[in-house]
């Protein structure tokens, strides 16, 4: 039986406009921006409990 990954929660950034958002990896791919309809926004940040700044 194949071990099934867990959905990690990941920031993802649009390079040209700099429009964020979250999406779970790995079961989502890499979107394409909706302001920008043509760049396809990049991986910015892996998001995990109890982060402090």
């Amino acid at each position: 039986m194949p071990r099934r990954s867990r959905k990690e929660p990941a920031e993802i950034i649009c390079p040209k406009c700099h429009r964020t958002e979250i999406i779970y990896m790995p079961q989502q791919e890499m979107p394409k921006c909706p302001d920008c309809k043509t760049v396809r926004m990049v991986f910015r940040e892996l998001l995990t409990e109890g982060k402090s700044y």
